[in-house]
């Protein structure tokens, strides 16, 4: 069959889980044998996240073809267990890139260069995957970022005006909407809804599919009114509560018949209701996921989305572990060897986060010390890891003044150096060691047990300083082992210290492909010291 659209809007409010519901609408279809990609649209003009604040815009979320995106594209792999690449995050900034890119080279052959028909053709061109031809898909969903109104969103709402008339009914567009509840008149409101599918009607666009933000649920008689006055069928009316979990809400969309709307729309026989056996079978573990496990996230992002792959990886290598983990943030920037026994108190591990600049990284290392010295288990991403091994060059080795050449260029100990290949380089925006690279363990070591004692795995990166291969053998001798190398560069990518119960640190972010149904095998091993940890005490 021919490739099917769906373009996935939002009105009234941000953050309303426009990318929960792309990603449960991906699922779903999944369920029901088809093969789908999910893109995310973002109207900012920054080319990608990769130099945003987290507190601007939440993690940064990397592809295996080392693309720096937006956090949305967690979603869509954790629920799909499809890979990402560079093509399924286009943000305004690259669509405006390629454009006067072609006009310098001459492309347009001396034409006034305008944003219709030249900034909307090259969304269409991306929207509808031309420069990927080859690849078969039955369906691609497009989730456009921001909210209906916008300024910045507008040639992005012309660019689906126009595709809508081009594909007919090839294409299904989903609006979701908040419909808020007035306590003081003990009333839900549809007024917001009405007026946010009026502005979208007004840029040319018909809402197929309503999905129904909502904390209060909606009655029949509510969905009815929205679609009359929303010229949707009622049908195509759902709702989306407050679930317990984020991934109760494919079931959800199911049991409304979401993804038999979206068929119906485009023309293709429904069919039967997917089991989806797998999935209930880990809702059902969830629910039954009541023991607590508490883990401190120890980084300096006081903000939910900072961390977010991290904390739903610690969450599903949870409940595969069948308990409930209890995550605690901790400010690194807090922490003093005087309270850090405080900080850490009743915690069952520690997670040291990943992170740039030189704020809070004494408090981490102090805590990779706590850790390490009181044997709990803990886990070092990225920058995390560098700062494990910053501690033990300074505590055991005896190099008091270790350091990072990041943090400190003139330290005598560079024990974390910059990579070669990053010396020359001054940009910030896309030049770092990013993507999937492959890497060697151990035999014997805890990482290769973890790992199903496989030997060689591929995981994700995302930074520019490196394990100083010089001090390899101090470290070696004085039991911090460097249990896994790139074999190409023979960069060291994990390290961990055998006679502690669980002390790991990675270079890479095991976070990024850990998935629902495929859960990363260092948190479940991590998770799993924890809840044995705790047990024995």
């Amino acid at each position: 069959m021919n490739t099917k659209y769906i373009f996935v809007t939002g009105g009234v409010v941000s953050s309303l889980g426009k990318g929960i519901i792309s990603a449960s609408i991906g699922k779903l279809l999944q369920a029901r044998g088809y093969k789908v990609t999910i893109q995310k649209f973002d109207p900012y003009i920054n080319i990608d996240p990769g130099t945003l604040n987290p507190y601007e815009h939440g993690e940064c979320y990397v592809t295996v073809d080392g693309m720096e995106t937006d956090l949305d594209l967690g979603h869509y792999e954790r629920f799909t267990g499809i890979h990402t690449s560079s093509n399924n995050s286009i943000t305004t900034g690259r669509i405006y890139k390629t454009v006067i890119d072609r006009e310098r080279h001459g492309d347009y052959l001396g034409k006034t260069i305008q944003v219709v028909p030249h900034i909307t053709d090259e969304i269409k061109r991306r929207m509808l995957r031309e420069y990927e031809k080859d690849e078969q898909l039955d369906f691609v969903i497009t989730e456009v970022g921001g909210t209906i109104g916008d300024i910045e969103s507008a040639p992005f709402m012309e660019a689906i005006r126009q595709l809508r008339w081009q594909l007919g009914r090839d294409s299904v567009c989903v609006h979701l909407t908040y419909v808020p509840y007035l306590k003081a008149a003990d009333e839900l409101k549809t007024k917001p809804t009405q007026h946010s599918v009026k502005e979208l009607q007004g840029m040319g666009i018909q809402p197929d599919i309503l999905v129904l933000r909502t904390e209060r649920h909606l009655d029949n008689a509510l969905r009815m009114k929205v679609a009359s006055f929303c010229n949707v069928d009622l049908e195509c009316v759902v709702q989306s509560e407050d679930m317990p979990s984020i991934y109760e809400v494919p079931v959800s969309m199911q049991r409304q018949g979401l993804d038999a709307a979206i068929l119906r729309k485009i023309g293709i026989p429904v069919g039967e209701t997917p089991a989806m056996k797998a999935w209930h079978e880990f809702l059902n573990k969830q629910r039954r996921a009541t023991r607590e496990v508490h883990v401190a996230l120890v980084g300096k992002y006081d903000l939910q989305d900072a961390y977010k792959s991290i904390r739903e990886s610690l969450n599903l290598a949870g409940i595969y572990n069948d308990v409930k983990t209890k995550l605690h943030f901790v400010n690194s920037g807090e922490i003093t060897p005087q309270n850090v026994a405080e900080k850490l108190k009743d915690m069952a591990g520690m997670v040291i986060c990943p992170g740039f600049g030189s704020r809070g990284i004494e408090g981490k290392i102090i805590a990779a010390q706590y850790g390490r010295t009181h044997d709990i288990p803990t886990f070092g991403i990225c920058l995390g890891m560098q700062m494990m091994v910053i501690e033990f060059a300074r505590n055991v080795l005896g190099y008091v003044d270790a350091n990072s050449a990041e943090m400190n260029d003139s330290t005598p100990h560079n024990v974390i150096d910059i990579m070669e290949e990053q010396k020359n380089i001054t940009q910030l925006g896309g030049t770092m060691r990013l993507g999937c690279y492959e890497c060697e363990l151990v035999k014997g070591s805890r990482a290769w047990e973890a790992y199903g004692r496989e030997t060689l795995i591929k995981e994700r990166h995302r930074h520019r300083y490196e394990f100083n291969n010089q001090y390899l053998q101090a470290f070696e001798s004085h039991g911090m082992k460097c249990v896994g190398i790139n074999p190409a560069a023979n960069l060291v990518e994990i390290v961990e210290i055998p006679q502690l119960q669980w002390y790991i640190g990675t270079q890479f972010h095991p976070e990024y492909s850990s998935t629902v149904l495929l859960p990363h095998p260092l948190f479940i091993d991590f998770i799993k010291a924890c809840v044995h940890g705790t047990a024995k005490a």
